[in-house]
C-alpha cells in the first residue's frame, strides 16, 4: 500500500517569475505615456543582441512573427519547400504555409527529440529553400551538421529558438553569430517571459532591415520616428507588411527578466537536479539525453514512460498525476497527426514513427524558476508512486 500523501492544493504546470523589479518596470513604462514601440523596445533590442552575441535584434510580438518574417525576408515563397520537424509547436510549420511554401517533415533522434540531420538530407529536393530546425525543450539542434547541409545545398537556415534562451551550442549561446535568422519566444511560460513577445536575431543587415520594416505594416518610419521630437509625419509603405512589433510594456518586462536570467536559471537547475536524481535507473522511465555539444537551457523537463514496463498508458499516467494535484503537459502532439496536416498532406502516424512514438510516450513535468526543491521533490515522489503502483 502506498504511503504517498496527496497535497491539498493544485501545482500549476508553469508560473512566471515575478518580482518587484518587473512590477516597477511596467509601472514606469505605463507612467511614461509611451505604450507602443519606443525607447524601451529599442533598449531591449540592443541588450538582447549583445546578450546572444549577434549584430541585430528585431523585437516582435511573438516567435511566430519572427519565424514568418525570417522566411519572408529570405524570399521563401510559393513553389519552395522548407524542412522542419514534426515534433514541434504548430508555428514552426504553419509559418511555412503562411509564405506559400510547403513544409516537409524530417524525423527526429529518439533519444533527444531533436530533428535528425540524416533525415534532413533524405528530404532535400530541387525545391528545398530552407531548413527550420527546432531547439527542442532547450536542447540545441546539431547546428554543425545542419550548417554543412545548408552550405552544400545553398539553403537558408531559420532556427526556431522558442525554447532556447540560455541554450548553448559548443559553449556559445544560440544566436551567437547566426548564419541566417534565429527566432525567440518570450511567452509567459518561457525562461525569459513578458506575457507575449519574441525576437528575430540575425547578423545580416539587409534581412534585419527588411524584417523591421515588415513588422510595422511595411512603413518606412514607425511611431517612434514619427511622433518623437524632431520626427516627421511623412512615411512610405514600402511593402504590404504586418503588425508584428514588440511594444514598450512588453519590453519593460523582458529587460528585467534578461537582467535576472542567471538567478532564474540557477533555480531551474536546482529543480532539475531533484528530478534527475529521483528518476535515474528507473526502468519504467526514459530520460532525455543531452548531446555532448549542448548546454540544455532546461526550458522543459521531458520525461518519457516505457509503455511495455507499465500497465497503464501515458494518458492514464497523466490522469494519475492530476489526481495527485500536479499539472503537466505534453510537448508535443506530433504535428503530422493534426487534422490540418493530415487533410492537406495525407500523413499517417507511422510516416514519422520516431516523432510519433516520442509524442505518445512523453510527459512534461512542472519546471520553472519558482518551483523550488520541495515542490520538485513532491512531483518526483508522485511519479515514482505511480510507477510503483503500475509497474509490470
Amino acid at each position: 500500500m502506498s504511503d504517498f500523501k496527496v497535497r491539498n492544493d493544485w501545482m500549476p504546470f508553469c508560473l512566471p517569475d515575478v518580482t518587484e523589479a518587473e512590477v516597477a518596470s511596467i509601472s514606469d513604462a505605463v507612467r511614461s505615456g509611451w505604450w507602443a514601440k519606443g525607447p524601451r523596445t529599442i533598449e531591449f533590442e540592443k541588450k538582447f543582441a549583445e546578450y546572444v552575441g549577434a549584430k541585430y535584434c528585431v523585437g516582435l510580438n511573438s516567435c511566430t512573427a519572427a519565424l514568418h518574417l525570417a522566411l519572408v525576408a529570405a524570399g521563401v515563397g510559393p513553389g519552395d519547400e522548407v524542412i522542419t520537424t514534426p515534433l514541434t509547436f504548430a508555428a514552426s510549420a504553419n509559418t511555412i504555409l503562411h509564405v506559400g511554401a510547403t513544409p516537409v517533415f524530417a524525423d527526429i533522434d529518439e533519444d533527444t527529440g531533436l530533428i535528425d540531420p540524416d533525415e534532413i538530407e533524405k528530404k532535400i529536393t530541387k525545391k528545398t529553400r530552407a531548413i527550420v530546425p527546432v531547439h527542442y525543450s532547450g536542447l540545441a539542434a546539431d547546428l554543425g551538421r545542419i550548417g554543412e547541409i545548408c552550405d552544400a545545398h545553398n539553403l537558408f537556415l531559420s532556427e526556431d529558438a522558442a525554447h532556447a534562451v540560455e541554450t548553448r551550442y559548443n559553449g556559445e549561446l544560440i544566436g551567437h553569430h547566426p548564419r541566417g535568422a534565429v527566432s525567440y519566444s518570450f511567452y509567459a511560460t518561457k525562461n525569459l517571459a513578458c506575457g507575449e513577445g519574441g525576437a528575430l536575431i540575425t547578423d545580416d543587415e539587409e534581412l534585419a532591415k527588411k524584417a523591421r520594416v515588415l513588422s510595422t505594416h511595411g512603413m518606412s518610419a514607425g511611431a517612434w520616428n514619427r511622433y518623437g521630437k524632431g520626427g516627421s509625419w511623412r512615411y512610405d509603405i514600402e511593402e504590404p507588411g504586418y503588425k508584428y512589433n514588440m511594444f514598450d510594456i512588453q519590453a519593460a518586462l523582458a529587460t528585467v527578466q534578461l537582467e535576472r536570467m542567471d538567478d532564474m536559471q540557477r533555480r531551474r537547475f536546482e529543480a532539475v537536479k531533484v528530478y534527475e536524481e529521483a528518476f535515474a535507473g528507473v526502468p519504467q522511465l526514459r530520460l532525455q539525453k543531452t548531446p555532448d555539444y549542448c548546454h540544455h537551457s532546461r526550458h522543459l523537463y521531458i520525461l518519457r514512460i516505457v509503455p511495455e514496463r507499465l500497465t497503464i498508458s501515458r494518458d492514464q499516467f497523466i490522469e494519475e498525476l492530476k489526481v495527485r494535484n500536479i499539472g503537466v503537459s505534453v510537448h508535443f502532439i506530433a504535428l503530422h497527426t493534426m487534422s490540418a496536416y493530415t487533410k492537406r498532406f495525407g500523413y499517417k502516424p507511422e510516416d514519422f514513427k520516431k516523432a510519433y512514438d516520442f509524442s505518445e510516450s512523453e510527459i512534461s513535468l512542472p519546471l520553472y524558476s519558482t518551483l523550488g526543491r520541495e515542490n520538485a521533490a513532491y512531483v518526483a515522489q508522485a511519479v515514482l508512486d505511480i510507477v510503483k503502483k503500475y509497474a509490470k
